[in-house]
């Protein structure tokens, strides 16, 4: 068949749709949802969120130097919804979506205590990117509910996870293979 040449846009995906939660537990606090993020580098463990900066939480976020990415899965999709429908300058999401604020291990900001995975990230830098800004978070610490922990790593093949895609919600929670099944198959 045939391409067609479009104009250039945002066609990577599916995206991960993640709550990020910033501020402080004791006080100001928000959460957005968030489909640009990814890994940057693992050594140092490294990822990064990209915030346009009207946004109420990209305030809080290069105030307070830091954030957590709050993973979660298909029962947790009506409040990571909500929270990037809403703006936090007149909702208090963690009480309008039904979701309990967790003291971090290392960083002040608040983690979500529904989501089964939590990564606590410290900015490193922020790189302006034309409508967002990236935040390049060091990972710090990482919590995930005990049934998920195999041999002390995050085992996600008991969770259907959320995909983005072109405004729509995906289920991922399909294994289909582990990564290098097709040079062990040849051998």
């Amino acid at each position: 068949m045939e391409k067609i040449s479009i104009a250039p846009s945002t066609l990577l995906y599916p995206s991960p749709a993640v709550m990020v939660s910033c501020g402080d537990i004791g006080g100001i606090h928000d959460i957005v949802t968030i489909a640009w993020t990814g890994t940057v580098c693992s050594q140092p463990p490294t990822l990064y969120i990209s915030v346009r900066r009207e946004r109420y939480s990209h305030r809080l976020i290069e105030e307070n130097m830091e954030f957590a990415v709050n993973i979660a899965d298909e029962g947790l999709l009506h409040a990571l919804d909500f929270c990037g429908s809403v703006t936090g300058k007149s909702h208090d999401k963690f009480a309008e979506a039904g979701l309990t604020m967790a003291k971090a291990k290392v960083i002040s900001a608040p983690l979500i205590a529904e989501c089964p995975i939590n990564i606590e990230c410290k900015v490193k830098n922020i790189l302006p990117m034309g409508t967002h800004d990236m935040f390049i978070g060091e990972i710090l610490a990482v919590e995930a509910d005990g049934d998920l922990v195999k041999e002390n790593k995050a085992d996600f093949g008991g969770l259907d996870l959320i995909a983005y895609i072109k405004n729509k919600y995906y289920s991922i929670g399909k294994h289909l293979n582990d990564q290098g099944y097709s040079i062990r198959e040849n051998k």
